[in-house]
Order: structure tokens, then C-alpha cells, then sequence
């Protein structure tokens, strides 16, 4: 399979239900993946949250459930040969509004925002 790029969700997106994602990266930090590719040529990650009607802080918890999907990104990236920046939402609205795409961004040279 040749991977072009990822496609980032969030849970409170209606058509995600539980399925839709190739990982799903829990606020806790964790990493689940799928159990089956979701689209050939695009990695679907799914955060855990609602990403649309927070406020635009981020509490340590998202500070850190977000590093731990770049470092997601920057590992599939590095293992697929596709680039790190080559990230897209799922559609308008999701991952919402307020989403942080910065710090989505790893420099795989140095390992940091």
C-alpha cells in the first residue's frame, strides 16, 4: 500500500461511531489502532475529544495526547516515506474549528514542535 497523507477526526464527529479510523489516539495518551484499514493510500487517526467547542486552551492531558499523535504522524511518516506535513481533516468540521493543527508539526530531525 502506498500512503499518500493522514486524515485527522475527532470522536464527537458523527460518522466516525466507533469505526472509521486507522488509530485512535485516547486522551489518556494511549494508542489503539484499527482493526482494518479504513481507506487504501490515506492513514485515518482519530483523537478523542470534541475539538469544535473547546475553547481554544489545552489542558496538560490534550497537550499531551496530541504530542503523542505527532510522534504517531512522524513514525508513519518516516516508515511510509510520505511527509509528516502532509496532514488533512476529515471534512468541514472535523476535527472542528478550534483544533490545534501546530502542534501536529514534529521536526523529525530534532524530535519537537
Amino acid at each position: 500500500m502506498r500512503v499518500t497523507g493522514f486524515v485527522i477526526h475527532q470522536s464527537r464527529c458523527t460518522s466516525i461511531n466507533g469505526k472509521g479510523f486507522d488509530f485512535f489516539v485516547a486522551r489518556s495518551g494511549i494508542v489503539i489502532p484499527g482493526a482494518e484499514t479504513t481507506e487504501p493510500g490515506r492513514v485515518h487517526i482519530c483523537l478523542e475529544g470534541d475539538f469544535a467547542t473547546n475553547d481554544g486552551s489545552l489542558d496538560p492531558e490534550t497537550e499531551e495526547q496530541l504530542f503523542v499523535a505527532a510522534r504517531l504522524i512522524a513514525r508513519l511518516s518516516e516508515a511510509f516515506g510520505v511527509p509528516p506535513d502532509a496532514i488533512s481533516p476529515h471534512r468541514d468540521g472535523c476535527p472542528g474549528a478550534r483544533f490545534p493543527w501546530r502542534k501536529l508539526v514534529l521536526s523529525i530531525s530534532d524530535g519537537y514542535h
